[in-house]
């Protein structure tokens, strides 16, 4: 609690007010919080203090009044036909027993004699995400919406559809109409690697899974939540008479049996003391878990009895949330060290003593940038605070700048890569500082992997265990030199008897057909992803084509900015990268389009490069898959979903509501043939049977 000595009881409510609604933006809308959980929860609790023993500073526009965040521009809004209303927290068991003793009071007289009466409690997992509402109509999804406000969502049903575990369409037996509420997150997995392969390009970092899940669902493109690994669990439903039950434990398994993901750990629980036993029983098995939670929901079991209790303003009076503690720890840290990744970033690594946090022994963290080191004022030799960002990835949350004793150090980051010892350079605006050597061997190693990778060259059999024997025996020194290796060579390996090497053999050479834009890819240029790869090939045709053209060449092609343009032209004036390409062109590795780029036979028109297509009904001459792999292809993308980005809807048989929306936002709209006739004029005949 603040010491309010200083300032009125009025002054420090309107600036405790300020302060959260400020941590209230960063969360909701701009998804960078800047405080942990634990600190926010304080704030509210120490406001709602002050607002209940001074009421007459009352206001409705307080924090406290509402439960989330503003609707972000970009999306509809959605009214809530049932507000998505927060949760009180507790956090122990002595305030869990104190919400047991409120609602037997409030049910006095109504489910039993005095305070004899014993309830029972539903108790669920608290995942760590985003609230959703889903709206279903003759079962099918209808509209799927964010909280929002509480009464008002963002409309982001096209983002949710490409969340697998969500169902699109229900059982038979499904209600005409049924809303229902859940929670959609991202894998403790999933987070480290979609931060990795951040950090490797220079992006900033998710801070946890759940802002990653935020982030994810709240992109003006469904292509891009399509790609990241997101999951659900559903477990609520506002208005329970749609599904004809009498207790929220018999909602759940409606809901189950409709299709919906529920989470497994959901359990019934006769009175508290069995509540607070499995409230003990999830803490201890929180860590093991593959998604993150951060407590325990409480729920009164019969539904009627819930309807007698009510609701105040912001919250449910039968159900209340158990919040965990951060799991952090107190530990040294030994030394700063710098690792080299596949695209020449140089990545501060801490070295701890090693410490246990939430049952894993901790030893080493990424601390990213040196602007991060700046910004924590982390030297070598601090006391540290570490913890699992979303149980998973350690990072330091504060230092103890208090226990220095003056043999701290400062951290310096290199001017030389510590691997190769070429120039360490940070270009300006970045954070990220990199080796300036393609052939550095730190790189070499992620470099071969991800050549080699499915969306790259696809060489089935040399995967990273692969590439680290290969790398052990000399045998590669880049990425033209797998296309020198012989069977017999590949034999002399561990673990590589005849069959495995004539294996891995056929596959090299089968990759030497590969389409152009699979090799533009797997060079690795820097911000060059798999789209822009394509866009490059069909713009450019050729990788000499490619090489010659200048920043002013490469600003002409759609979608290509400055920094892709800078980098395309750094990375074809560096002889290292050069020479790799003629080794590689030498060993008979297709280098221009010719009939190799998967049905695709000429640079593409415009109607296609760097344009945005979305299919819609059913299409006579060539499946859905088939039509979007063309697209890209051709230099284009496929979407999932209709939005302003999107330049063509293709309508076959029986098109539904994409159409509408596409006529709505003025989208252009083409048919199957007419865009069969925008394929032919990009160079592609489609026949009868599809290509």
């Amino acid at each position: 609690m603040r010491d309010d000595s200083a300032a009125s009881a009025h002054e420090l409510i309107a600036q405790l007010r300020q302060e959260i609604e400020r941590h209230n933006y960063r969360y909701y809308v701009l998804d960078d919080p800047s405080i942990s959980d634990a600190d926010y929860d304080r704030l509210m609790r120490e406001l709602r203090q002050l607002e209940a023993e001074h009421p007459e500073f009352d206001d409705d526009a307080s924090p406290t009044r509402r439960v989330g965040g503003a609707v972000a521009e970009g999306f509809a809004p959605v009214v809530h036909e049932f507000a998505m209303l927060s949760l009180d927290n507790a956090f122990n068991p002595g305030e869990l027993e104190a919400f047991d003793a409120r609602v037997r009071k409030g049910l006095a007289g109504a489910a039993g004699e005095g305070g004899s009466y014993v309830p029972g409690y539903v108790v669920e997992p608290k995942i760590d995400g985003l609230g959703i509402s889903l709206s279903y109509a003759r079962g099918r999804l209808d509209v799927g919406a964010t909280r929002g406000d509480g009464t008002v969502g963002e409309n982001i049903t096209a983002n949710l559809r490409t969340v697998r575990s969500i169902p699109l369409s229900l059982a038979e037996d499904a209600p005409d109409q049924l809303t229902v509420r859940g929670e959609v997150f991202m894998p403790k997995a999933d987070f480290a690697r979609l931060n990795a392969e951040r950090a490797e390009a220079g992006e900033a970092e998710f801070a946890n899974p759940r802002n990653a899940a935020a982030g994810s669902l709240r992109q003006f493109d469904p292509t891009v939540t399509s790609r990241r690994r997101l999951g659900a669990f559903f477990y609520y439903v506002p208005q329970p008479t749609q599904l004809g039950v009498a207790t929220h434990w018999d909602a759940l398994q409606a809901l189950k049996q409709l299709g919906f993901p529920v989470n497994g750990l959901i359990r019934k629980c006769r009175g508290i003391a069995e509540v607070i036993a499995a409230a003990e029983e999830l803490a201890q098995a929180r860590a093991g878990l593959p998604y993150e939670i951060d407590g325990m929901v409480v729920k009164l079991d019969d539904l009627e009895l819930q309807a007698r209790l009510g609701f105040t303003s912001h919250s449910p009076r039968w159900a209340i949330a158990l919040k965990y503690p951060a799991q952090q720890a107190v530990t040294r840290l030994r030394d700063i060290v710098v690792q080299v990744g596949r695209t020449g970033v140089l990545t501060p690594t801490a070295q701890f003593e090693p410490v246990v946090v939430g049952g894993v022994t901790v030893s080493r963290a990424s601390l990213h940038n040196i602007d991060y080191i700046r910004a924590k004022d982390i030297h070598i030799g601090d006391k540290v605070i570490i913890q699992r960002a979303g149980d998973v990835i350690p990072e330091v949350v504060n230092v103890l700048v208090e226990e220095r004793d003056g043999t701290e150090r400062e951290f310096v980051m290199p001017e030389r890569c510590p691997e190769c010892g070429s120039d360490a350079v940070r270009e300006e605006g970045e954070a990220a500082t990199r080796c300036v050597n393609f052939a550095c061997p730190a790189r070499l190693r992620e470099g071969l992997i991800h050549f080699a990778s499915r969306d790259a060259m696809d060489i089935e059999g040399m995967g990273p265990s692969a590439v680290e024997r290969l790398l052990g025996a000399g045998l590669v020194r880049d990425v033209a030199d797998i296309y020198y290796l012989t069977a017999e060579q590949l034999m002399t390996l561990d673990r590589m008897g005849e069959r495995s090497a004539a294996k891995l053999a056929a596959a090299v050479e089968r990759s030497k057909s590969n389409p152009l834009h699979r090799l533009v890819f797997a060079m690795g240029i820097r911000h060059v992803g798999e789209n822009m790869a394509k866009i490059l090939a069909a713009e450019f045709g050729s990788m000499d084509a490619l090489a010659a053209a200048d920043e002013v060449r490469l600003l002409e092609v759609p979608t290509v900015g400055p920094a892709i343009a800078e980098s395309v032209a750094d990375f074809f004036k560096t002889e290292q990268n050069r020479a790799a390409l003629r080794r590689l062109a030498e060993a008979g590795v297709a280098m221009g389009m010719g009939g190799a780029v998967e049905g695709v036979g000429a640079p593409a028109a415009a109607e296609f490069a760097g344009k945005t297509f979305v299919f819609t009904g059913t299409l006579s001459k060539l499946k859905r898959d088939q039509a979007e792999k063309i697209v890209e292809g051709l230099g284009g993308k496929a979407g999932s979903g209709v939005t302003k980005k999107t330049d063509y809807l293709v309508a076959g048989a029986e098109a539904g509501s994409k159409l509408a929306r596409a006529r709505e936002l003025g989208i252009a709209v083409r048919s199957e043939q007419e865009f069969i006739d925008m394929l032919a004029r990009a160079g592609h005949n489609l026949t009868d049977g599809g290509e």
